[in-house]
């Protein structure tokens, strides 16, 4: 239909890796204490061992595993002080972006935006949330690539992959499915509108909802 059907293995082999495990992570489908063993990550992922200490290597800088000499590697995850403050910094850096997207979209990249949210409202009436997941981060991403900063893109989507909905939680997030499509809305209009002011009270109200909506589902 177009590059919002792409699957995640349209990205290098090692990206997927880095971003499977950090989401398994993160979802606590590895939980925290957690010794990550590498001969079974490579069975799982068809990979060397390579790519799986380089991911290790990325995890660690990140602060989402710990490496102890003699030992391995070890799942630690996120406190709820970190969740806090990742919602409080993706918050103050998306009001930044919104602002500077409509400042600096080009026609071409807000078509792309108006198509993205067209996929998210035709797969919300599907109830199709696996698929919603993918088009939101992609619509996300046009807004972060659209404020025209390759230093607050590199940030945002560090902040917006630390807080990733578990992709089993179909029917926890069924209830919230309209809603997130009303606030995705209301952030497009403004952006097609070039309404700053709109558009920063859209992107609060939905990052607030956001961290609502995740603190429910991740108590």
């Amino acid at each position: 239909m177009s590059d919002f059907e792409i699957s995640a293995s349209g990205f290098p082999l090692a990206a997927n890796l880095l971003n499977s495990l950090r989401s398994d992570i993160l979802n606590q489908k590895i939980k925290n204490g957690e010794k990550l063993l590498e001969q079974r990550i490579c069975d799982e992922y068809k990979v060397s061992r390579t790519p799986v200490r380089e991911a290790f290597i990325q995890l660690e800088l990140e602060g989402l595993v710990e490496n102890i000499p003699n030992r391995g590697a070890f799942a630690i995850g996120f406190s709820k002080q970190d969740i806090e403050d990742i919602f409080y910094l993706r918050k103050s850096y998306e009001i930044v972006a919104i602002k500077w997207a409509i400042e600096r979209m080009s026609d071409e990249e807000l078509e792309s935006l108006n198509e993205a949210y067209e996929f998210m409202e035709f797969y919300t009436k599907r109830r199709d949330y696996q698929k919603i997941l993918t088009i939101n981060a992609k619509f996300h991403e046009l807004i972060y690539k659209a404020a025209k900063s390759r230093i607050l893109y590199q940030t945002l989507m560090k902040y917006h992959s630390y807080i990733t909905p578990n992709k089993v939680m179909n029917d926890q997030m069924d209830e919230y499915l309209d809603s997130v499509l009303m606030e995705h809305k209301d952030i497009y209009e403004s952006v097609a509108n070039k309404d700053i002011e709109a558009g920063t009270a859209a992107i609060e109200n939905h990052l607030d909802n956001l961290k609502k909506r995740y603190l429910e589902l991740n108590p």
